[in-house]
């Protein structure tokens, strides 16, 4: 039996690096210019059929659009880098810490002491919660 429709749009590591790229650009990007970025970005060494079969994925996912301009195809952002974080956000503190906010602070606290500014925009935030 498949799995619910939810778990359609999670991305492998490898189709999450793509997206970084595709996130990272201010306009739509070809296959060798991905494949380019994406080799240089995280030292790998993908070929364009690599990169093809992830981005192949990206799109039945719906993540991305493609459309030929020319003799290349583009790819188009569909789901923000925002949206998507926050959903894996979500799903992390839902699945770790029981929904509870709270015991995922106090677990990347223990692990990576939070920075001045960072304690400072949670504090700032959680006192704009009473208002």
């Amino acid at each position: 039996m498949r799995e619910s429709k939810k778990d359609d749009n999670k991305i492998t590591d490898c189709e999450q690096l793509v997206m970084k790229i595709i996130w990272r650009s201010e306009e739509d990007l070809c296959l060798m210019e991905i494949v380019e970025r994406v080799n240089q970005t995280f030292l790998k060494d993908w070929k364009p059929q690599t990169v093809s079969t992830f981005l192949g994925r990206l799109v039945k996912k719906g993540f991305v659009t493609m459309y030929r301009k020319g003799r290349q195809f583009f790819y188009h952002i569909v789901i923000s880098e925002k949206d998507y974080s926050e959903r894996m956000i979500e799903e992390c503190v839902d699945f770790w810490s029981d929904g509870d906010v709270s015991k995922m602070l106090i677990a990347l606290h223990s692990k990576r002491k939070l920075q001045k500014a960072e304690v400072e925009n949670i504090r700032s935030m959680i006192d704009g919660l009473d208002k």
